[in-house]
């Protein structure tokens, strides 16, 4: 299983955001968790069908530290498309 990040290009309160997001909810969980993210702050149902944590740049350059796979927002659509698929 794996965790991902895309690109921080989104604009909010003076920062660039970013997606955090797992194969697995519970893996989400646990990564979230070890990279100092408070639960929450996880976005998911029923608040929206895309299971995810929102980071900053420095969260994401964490994350990537710790094994999360870099996607660009093509790749992130995909693996949010395929979560979609196993919830099915």
């Amino acid at each position: 299983m794996a965790v991902y990040v895309d690109d921080p290009i989104w604009d909010w309160h003076g920062r660039k955001w970013c997606h955090l997001l797992a194969d697995d909810i519970d893996e989400l969980h646990r990564f979230a968790k070890a990279i100092g993210l408070h639960r929450i702050s996880y976005q998911g149902p029923p608040r929206t069908n895309k299971p995810h944590y929102d980071i900053t740049g420095f969260e994401r350059s964490r994350a990537i530290a710790l094994g999360a796979v870099s996607c660009d927002r093509t790749a992130i659509v995909m693996v949010l498309r395929q979560l979609r698929r196993k919830a099915a």
